[in-house]
C-alpha cells in the first residue's frame, strides 16, 4: 500500500473555501485527496499544523525540514515515508505520479 501524506500551514480548514477568496490550489488538493480515499491500495492523509501539531513532530523527516526552513518548507508531501517535495502543493500531475492514479480534468473533459 502507498501512503501519501501532506503536511499544510496552519489553516481554518483545508477546503480553500473560507476567507476572503477561493483557493483553488487548495480546492484540488482537497478534490484530489478526497478521490484517493476511494483507492483502496493507497492511504491519502492530510495534516493542518492547527489541528494536528503533534504529527509534524513525531515525524522527524518533517521536523527537520521545518527546523531548517521554517514554514517555508509548507506544505511538505511524503511519499511512503521520503519526501517528495517542499514548500509548494503537489499538482495532479505528480500525485498520479506519486500514486499511479491519473486525475481528469472535468471541465477540459467536457469541452472536447
Amino acid at each position: 500500500m502507498k501512503k501519501l501524506e501532506l503536511f499544510e500551514e496552519a489553516m481554518c480548514c483545508s477546503t480553500g473555501v473560507c476567507g476572503p477568496s477561493v483557493d483553488q490550489t487548495l480546492l484540488m488538493i482537497t478534490s484530489a485527496f478526497e478521490a484517493l480515499e476511494k483507492v483502496p491500495s493507497i492511504e491519502a492523509v492530510r495534516y493542518n499544523l492547527t489541528s494536528s501539531p503533534e504529527a509534524y513532530v513525531n515525524n522527524l523527516a518533517v521536523l527537520k525540514a521545518m527546523q531548517e526552513n521554517g514554514a517555508n518548507a509548507l506544505p511538505i508531501t511524503i511519499l511512503d515515508g521520503e519526501i517528495v517535495k517542499t514548500g509548494a502543493y503537489p499538482t495532479l500531475e505528480e500525485i498520479g505520479e506519486y500514486t499511479g492514479v491519473v486525475f481528469v480534468n472535468q471541465s477540459s473533459a467536457s469541452k472536447g
